[in-house]
């Protein structure tokens, strides 16, 4: 009996240090910015920036940003990327515009 729980022990502590090699290995950093509703309407921009991230439009100063995730939420649309610069600009040039950020984060 004691012969099996060590076995399982050796087994789980194997595991961990595995799922965390393989954490650490893919793992990235995230950035996101919070586009706020609020007087500006919003109902474009959500399909603007998809169509900046697959370069089928260009924005005036910003730089494509091919791995941008974009998300509608009730209140605020939410944008993330691996590039924090990127992030920066994109939150200045929503800003620009009257929309409110949340700011890189």
């Amino acid at each position: 009996m004691a012969e099996n729980l060590k076995k399982t022990e050796t087994q789980v502590v194997m595991a961990r240090s595995v799922a965390s090699r393989w954490v650490r290995r893919v793992a990235k950093a995230e950035y996101r910015v919070r586009i706020m509703f609020g007087s500006k309407d919003l109902r474009n921009l959500p399909n603007l920036l998809r169509s900046f991230r697959d370069g089928k439009v260009a924005i005036k100063g910003l730089s494509p940003i091919g791995d941008l995730g974009v998300r509608e939420d009730f209140d605020a649309l939410e944008v993330w990327s691996g590039d924090h610069d990127a992030m920066s600009l994109l939150s200045k040039w929503a800003e620009a515009r009257g929309f409110e950020t949340s700011g890189v984060w």
